[in-house]
């Protein structure tokens, strides 16, 4: 199965997959604390910590750089992970976006986008949610997932943090 697919779009949003020269592009959004102030790593706006984020997301093989399709600003990134056939189950996340997204559709658009393209090949999507980000936790609700668990999460390269596992399971 090919977690990536070449591109996803609809009139709002647009995912290509992340490739290193979109370093210095997304770089740019990430650089606001702000952003990831509810996140497990609040530290990630820091270019020398953004860069193990990146890195991870190259070596996923999964993830994207996501731009408005109105303006072609680059707004964030989220990444397929994690793919465990015997199980049928992938996972979303290390997704953030810029300020001017927050209380907008596109972060329900972007994984409606995913979720539509993986649930062709998996039948159960996970989602770790930073046990302190309210507002991941509130946009998981939203899209209808359904919090099954916690559990101690190692992000890549970085230290273990608590996280609310959240799940949609194909119908």
């Amino acid at each position: 199965m090919e977690i990536q697919p070449l591109h996803l779009k609809n009139e709002l949003v647009a995912l290509t997959p992340l490739l290193a020269e979109h370093f210095n592009e997304l770089y740019l959004v990430a650089a606001d604390p702000l952003i990831w102030e509810q996140h497990p790593n609040p530290h990630r706006y820091k270019k020398e910590v953004f860069e193990n984020y990146f890195k991870g997301a190259i070596l996923s093989k999964g993830a994207f750089l996501i731009k408005n399709t109105v303006t072609g600003n680059a707004i964030g990134s989220s990444r397929f992970y994690d793919y465990v056939p015997e199980r049928s189950e992938i996972k979303i996340g290390y997704t953030f976006f810029s300020r001017d997204c927050w209380g907008k559709p596109f972060n329900k658009e972007v994984k409606i986008l995913m979720l539509n393209y993986i649930l062709q090949y998996v039948e159960n999507v996970i989602f770790h949610v930073g046990a302190e980000n309210i507002r991941s936790q509130k946009a998981m609700e939203k899209l209808g997932a359904v919090k099954i668990s916690e559990e101690q999460v190692a992000y890549f390269g970085e230290a273990t943090r608590l996280n609310f596992v959240y799940l949609i399971t194909k119908v």
